[in-house]
């Protein structure tokens, strides 16, 4: 019976900092295509909102994790994203389309 407890609290410990691993490239992942897309990050991270199984490309199981998070292109606007991950490396990712700032000074 201690046996089994002690293989639980490893299993809970491996899943925690992973977890943990996997939320922080979800926010790099998040940062850098808000970057791209000229967008800023809000609230600087992201939530998971999904955890299932995938396989990768060599066909091993990993967890699958979809993440939310919210970006600005106004700065008045909030726009929700998703980002899938499996295990640490991007899988995809969704940002709905939003019209472009336009500049304050525009020049004619």
């Amino acid at each position: 019976m201690e046996l089994y407890l002690l293989i639980i609290a490893v299993i809970g410990a491996w899943y925690w900092i992973d977890s943990i691993s996997s939320r922080e490239q979800a926010i790099a992942c998040g940062r850098e295509l808000a970057e791209r897309w000229n967008l800023q990050l809000l609230d600087d991270t992201v939530s998971c909102s999904k955890v299932w199984f995938g396989r990768n490309s060599r066909g091993r199981m990993q967890l699958r994790r979809t993440y939310q998070f919210e970006v600005s292109a106004r700065g008045s606007d909030r726009l929700s994203c998703e980002l899938v991950m499996l295990g640490r490396h991007l899988q995809s990712w969704h940002i709905p389309p939003y019209l472009q700032p336009v500049p304050s000074n525009p020049l004619y």
